[in-house]
């Protein structure tokens, strides 16, 4: 399909410069409109997912502007910001590539804001009787930051608007879901899922068993520790944020172990309070204990069907579908605190941007506005079964089985980190969880810690 679609490419493209060259049917050409249909390749770089996830929308695209063919490249994860890195010290950096949403701030330097209009060569078809193409240079304007708050969910403009400045825009926002094991429920008489945490306290206690050694045979739920929990420090962060904790300042310096502006109860520290609940689960000592840092990775607990509750996202759909086809299994949205003014959620995703070193940025950033647009986007969904970004996308992913949780929370999704190093601030959020686990630290310790190594993250001149 992909050579195909190639060959197409090239064929449209040598009828395009023709006709924009030859003066043969085609009126309006210049030196200017014959510099602006050279032929143009963009290098788009992305994880995660294959060049067929975005065909129908380059093909489309293409058939606006023939002059610009996109090279599409998957990395892997594991490599990708190395060599994003290395490209960029060697000057073959792409024209545009996936950053996500916690690396905003570190790319800042090297990439480019959406400029405020794009020019470009649009073919237009003229006449009745003798029909003539012609080829014009239109300016198009840019999406506004007005735009960007009414047509993206509020997570996006926090992330992707610096000074005021658009540096990026989303294909998808991803949200953390309870993925629960319906067997577990069922044999513990627990006829719904919980929807606050208090009912999931309840649930994991009656799900959790253990043998007379007190050893665990049966998780309750895969959460408490760090290395083997998928994604501990986002569910860590929604603890806290949900708990009302403020997670850092305007300028992104992190607030998580302060006792939040205004709030009565000097005595109370929300970030402190949820890092409490979060390690007690992994604590032999309270009554809610049923995970510990002996237990497999959680997805694979979960898909092997030895723990009642995992915590996870979108992209970990098409695993457990795969690896554990008679798990009987279902998915709900978080819990929130009981009695909350607000629903809180977490905000995970990918930003598309344009690198400072393209010699195309023009090109490259009509190519992501493209992209980005609901009848465009909707394409990318469908094949990658991702949640939506876009307010106006949200009611149709809503009636799809597999999407509507995630989906009915993206208006609610949130994340905090605005530093340049989310490796470092993740480490530091995930030896808190251990000293906490370990005994070798209090809360409020480990809490302080772990602030004072974040703050070495923010550039200090935002």
């Amino acid at each position: 399909m992909l050579k195909n679609l190639k060959t197409k490419k090239i064929i449209a493209l040598i009828i395009f410069v023709f006709l924009a060259t030859s003066g043969l049917g085609c009126k309006g050409t210049s030196t200017e409109v014959e510099q602006a249909i050279q032929p143009v390749n963009l290098v788009y770089w992305r994880v995660f997912d294959d060049g067929d996830s975005m065909g129908d929308i380059i093909a489309a695209y293409n058939a606006i502007h023939p002059n610009i063919s996109i090279s599409y490249r998957k990395l892997r994860i594991e490599e990708y910001e190395n060599e994003l890195l290395n490209a960029y010290a060697e000057d073959r950096a792409p024209d545009l590539f996936s950053i996500h949403n916690t690396w905003m701030r570190k790319y800042e330097n090297k990439i480019v804001p959406l400029p405020p209009s794009i020019t470009l060569p649009y073919e237009t078809i003229q006449g009745t009787i003798q029909k003539q193409t012609v080829i014009q240079l239109r300016t198009i304007p840019s999406l506004t930051v007005r735009e960007l708050q009414a047509n993206f969910v509020d997570a996006i403009p926090y992330d992707v608007l610096i000074d005021n400045q658009i540096y990026g825009l989303p294909l998808a926002l991803d949200t953390m879901v309870l993925f629960y094991n319906k067997d577990f429920l069922n044999n513990a008489g627990i006829p719904q899922p919980p929807t606050t945490w208090t009912e999931f306290r309840e649930q994991v206690k009656k799900i959790t068993k253990q043998d007379k050694q007190g050893n665990i045979t049966q998780a309750g739920a895969a959460i408490g520790t760090n290395a083997n929990v998928e994604r501990s420090i986002d569910l860590l962060s929604l603890l806290m944020m949900q708990n009302g904790t403020v997670m850092s300042d305007a300028n992104g310096y992190p607030r998580f172990g302060e006792i939040p502006p205004g709030q009565a109860d000097q005595s109370f520290v929300p970030g402190e309070e949820a890092l409490s609940f979060y390690t007690d689960f992994a604590s032999p000592s309270k009554e809610i204990y049923t995970w510990n840092n002996t237990m497999p990775d959680s997805l694979e607990a979960f898909i092997s069907g030895n723990v009642g509750f995992f915590f996870g996202y979108s992209y970990q759909l098409s695993t457990i579908k795969a690896r554990a086809p008679k798990l009987n299994w279902g998915i709900v949205k978080m819990p929130q605190i009981e009695g909350a003014a607000q629903e809180i959620n977490y905000a995970n995703y990918w930003n598309e941007a344009v690198s400072k070193k393209s010699q195309h940025q023009s090109e490259a950033w009509d190519f992501i506005q493209f992209a980005t647009k609901a009848e465009n986007a909707q394409k990318y969904l469908a094949k990658t079964a991702k949640p939506t970004a876009l307010r106006s996308l949200i009611p149709t992913q809503l009636e799809d089985i597999n999407l509507n949780a995630f989906a009915s929370q993206v208006l609610t999704a949130k994340s905090w980190y605005r530093g340049d190093d989310a490796p470092v601030a993740e480490k530091a959020f995930g030896d808190m969880i251990d000293s906490v686990v370990a005994g070798t630290a209090t809360p409020h310790e480990a809490i302080s810690l772990a602030v004072s190594k974040i703050n070495q993250t923010i550039n200090k001149q935002q």
